[in-house]
């Protein structure tokens, strides 16, 4: 078992089972983020049997969103994805075109930033095309792809393993990268924040990576379309307070607005 997965019992340890079909969701969005997982540590992070985890595979590569192997499952659509260098996460594109524009009108020439992966970060990334000499860290293949092939640009990756659904690299040994590392600023990804459960995220992978990041920020932007405001996903990354600027779209709802502003969080809508 891992380490990560032994610190999310240590603290999980008291919560209630989830019903089978929420879990079953979890499970999914935990394979489109880590693109595969292994039943055992499944089982440890939903404090579920390893049969009962085999059940839920079992019925998400019937409904035909998985594949089935000996130990634990993969994302059926992964060997595509990597081929064609696609992420998994399509859904509000409009919105995250307009906060990629939004977020890329902050960043100068000759600046140094940090970007992370996913659709938004990606969005972001294409607007940053005509700027010059930037010092970009990414954990983001596809990202590097992008400004690497800028010629004025430098591109820092860090080690790690790598996720396909969001080609990215991820875990211990990619937060490892981060020590000692200065950025003017963050750009994050986030797949949902809540008021309550703050940053959250699919698997448990990406929190290392994402703490490192953070902490070698001066400033951190958090892209987040506004479907994801309310949401709460697996693992929690920090409070909303951990950022200084949320860049969003028109969705957001006044109280919402009003919420992060009252707790420090500067709130940029995305026109």
């Amino acid at each position: 078992m891992s380490r990560a997965v032994r610190e999310r019992i240590a603290a999980d340890g008291g919560r209630q089972q989830l019903l089978a079909e929420p879990r079953r969701m979890k499970i999914l969005e935990w394979l489109q983020e880590e693109g595969s997982a292994r039943v055992r540590d499944l089982s440890a992070a939903f404090a579920v049997s390893e049969a009962t985890i085999r059940q839920d595979l079992e019925r998400l590569d019937a409904d035909g969103y998985i594949t089935r192997e000996h130990g634990g499952a993969y994302l059926k659509s992964v060997p595509q994805q990597v081929q064609s260098m696609t992420l998994q996460h399509v859904q509000n594109m409009d919105k995250k075109r307009k906060i990629g524009e939004a977020a890329a009108a902050l960043v100068g020439d000759h600046e140094t930033i940090i970007i992370d992966s996913g659709t938004t970060a990606t969005q972001f990334a294409e607007n940053l095309k005509a700027r010059h000499d930037l010092n970009i860290i990414t954990n983001a293949l596809n990202i590097a792809l992008i400004l690497g092939a800028m010629p004025t640009n430098t591109v820092h990756m860090p080690a790690g393993q790598f996720k396909a659904p969001t080609l990215s690299l991820s875990g211990e040994k990619s937060a490892d990268f981060f020590v000692g590392i200065y950025a003017e600023k963050l750009f994050l990804a986030t797949a949902g924040v809540s008021f309550e459960a703050g940053l959250t995220y699919p698997a448990i992978g990406d929190i290392y990576v994402k703490r490192a990041m953070v902490k070698a920020a001066s400033h951190v932007y958090l892209l987040a379309d506004s479907t994801k405001i309310g949401r709460v996903s697996f693992s929690a990354l920090g409070g909303v307070e951990i950022v200084h600027t949320l860049i969003t779209d028109d969705g957001i709802s006044d109280a919402d607005r009003a919420e992060f502003e009252r707790r420090g969080v500067e709130v940029i809508v995305a026109g």
